[in-house]
């Protein structure tokens, strides 16, 4: 709410910081209003902010950053400065590997687009290339990422700071595929794809790694 996008089904997040021995998150409804409690301690929160950058999604580094004191004082505000600067950090480059393994499971996704099936195929394979597409962009520039609404949520960020226009693309290219006219999200992912060295199929390897 504080970053302005609630919706009326919105819950309301609450960081509890406790010299506490349990970390934990809690849902609850207060007055008809769904709140969610995220309890934790300095070292669990850098703990979690060092784990998110890892991973390429800030959620704890934002969830304590765009925070609302609750309480007088000092409320946290040497961490609350430390994980905005975390935030604006960016997360962990992608490695070589990793790369890698993003071009080659885009264009698995495109190469099932093109294979077709019935309706209802194609509109899982089509999400599974818009998703794929998105994660690429914003790992390729060193943004962040995310799932579900805060992937797309991401991509209007970096539209508008860099002054590009991905989000509607992805959004308009999504649906034209589902209608069956997947040529202008083909056209979007390649674009992605070309930026870090194109289609990856054949040559592809990974080793599995087994725990001895």
């Amino acid at each position: 709410m504080v970053l302005g996008n609630a919706t009326e089904t919105s819950d309301l997040d609450i960081t509890v910081l406790l010299d506490a021995t349990e970390t934990y998150r809690e849902s609850l409804t207060h007055e008809g209003w769904p709140v969610e409690l995220f309890v934790h301690t300095e070292s669990s929160i850098r703990h979690f902010v060092a784990k998110d950058r890892a991973r390429r999604r800030p959620t704890m580094a934002r969830l304590v950053s765009t925070g609302t004191p609750l309480v007088e004082g000092d409320a946290g505000e040497s961490l609350r400065a430390e994980c905005a600067a975390a935030v604006a950090d960016g997360p962990e480059p992608l490695s070589a590997e990793e790369l890698t393994f993003a071009r080659y499971s885009l264009t698995d996704q495109l190469d099932d687009l093109a294979g077709g099936g019935t309706a209802g195929v194609v509109d899982a394979v089509a999400i599974d290339v818009w998703r794929g597409t998105a994660e690429l962009l914003l790992a390729s520039r060193g943004w962040w990422s995310g799932t579900g609404k805060w992937l797309i949520r991401e991509v209007e960020a970096m539209d508008a700071a860099r002054g590009t226009s991905y989000a509607p693309r992805l959004h308009g290219d999504l649906h034209s595929a589902m209608r069956g006219s997947p040529d202008a999200l083909v056209a979007l992912a390649d674009e992605v794809l070309d930026q870090v060295g194109g289609r990856l199929w054949s040559g592809f390897r990974q080793v599995a790694v087994i725990p001895t």
